[in-house]
């Protein structure tokens, strides 16, 4: 890239010889070097009329001068910070700023280094999105083909329990069982995971009364945790509803995954407690297991807990933790 010369040095080099011309024509003219036909005093008036000329004509060039340059330059920003602008407002990134060869100075460099920065962006975010679907692709697939021989495996599970065996043999049957169905539910979370951060998974918001929402999940929800030994404590006014712009299917799957880990993670405590908090507008559902730090048997990789968060997140809501040896909280309200 070949520079051309700086506007701002021809700038300064013309006021530098304009203000150091000035003072030698009024030290020429204050020694008298031009000569004078008229009388002393008409000689003086009209130095000092010649002298105020003199300085005005050269404040008049100064002024035009700088205003010329001002504006040219003024121009050239406007339209740089115009492509700027656009690209802040817009979700794509603006065309890159024509640079005229004769215009490589200071401000032709800032132009160029912003078109290769805008190269640089879109090649990057393309190179992205195709790293991105093949990950979905990839996911995909995997949660699809993992499912056929998971399903060969519990038929294969059914078929030996009709076999005669030992109680050591029948508790190795259901320990194959319960881990076939956790690697079941976790291809299965996966994928949705994956069809939620792709904007594939199907979001209808509207008003809905969360407390009426949250009284049927728990309903859902009840046998399964009466018949895990827990105490259940449910503080659902109906006088207490509140509303939320929220997608009730979401909202569903939200609470579903939030039930599920405290069966698996906080079975220990035997406690489960679901409020509604109108005041504040805000949901609770406390358990008394070891906390979110303690090891669980459990396992798992987090997927779920991710997918809620990210629904919540999805539909302006977020969830707070509060977690320790008694147990956890976890409040959920708006953003």
């Amino acid at each position: 890239m070949k520079k051309t010369r700086s506007p701002f040095r021809r700038y300064l080099l013309v006021h530098f010889l304009i203000m150091l011309l000035f003072p030698l024509l009024i030290l020429v003219m204050a020694v008298g070097v031009f000569p004078a036909d008229e009388p002393a005093a008409t000689d003086a008036l009209n130095e000092s009329r010649s002298a105020t000329l003199l300085i005005s004509l050269v404040l008049a060039v100064l002024i035009t001068i700088s205003w010329l340059f001002f504006y040219r330059l003024r121009k050239r920003l406007i339209h740089l910070q115009q492509a700027m602008d656009l690209s802040a407002h817009t979700s794509d990134f603006p065309l890159p700023v024509e640079v005229p060869p004769n215009q490589l100075d200071e401000v032709g460099q800032l132009a160029y280094a912003f078109n290769r920065m805008i190269r640089q962006l879109e090649s990057s975010r393309n190179r992205e999105r195709e790293e991105e679907a093949l990950r979905q692709k990839l996911i995909a697939n995997l949660s699809h083909d993992l499912r056929t021989p998971l399903t060969v495996l519990r038929g294969q599970l059914v078929g030996l329990r009709s076999e005669p065996l030992g109680p050591a043999g029948r508790e190795s049957l259901e320990t194959m069982d319960r881990t076939i169905t956790r690697m079941g539910e976790w291809m299965e979370e996966l994928l949705s995971y994956t069809l939620l951060t792709s904007g594939k998974y199907p979001f209808r918001p509207g008003s809905e009364n969360i407390v009426r929402l949250v009284r049927a999940s728990v309903a859902a929800w009840y046998p399964v945790f009466e018949n895990a030994g827990f105490q259940i404590e449910a503080e659902l006014p109906e006088q207490g509803a509140f509303c939320w712009e929220i997608d009730p299917a979401w909202m569903t799957r939200v609470l579903d995954n939030l039930y599920q880990n405290v069966l698996r993670h906080a079975a220990s405590g035997r406690y489960i407690r679901i409020a509604a908090d109108a005041a504040r507008e805000e949901l609770e559902i406390e358990d008394r297991g070891p906390g979110m730090t303690a090891p669980s048997a459990e396992g798992g990789v987090g997927i779920g807990l991710s997918i809620a968060l990210f629904m919540l997140r999805e539909m302006g809501l977020q969830a707070h933790f509060s977690s320790g040896r008694e147990g956890t909280i976890v409040r959920i309200g708006k953003i």
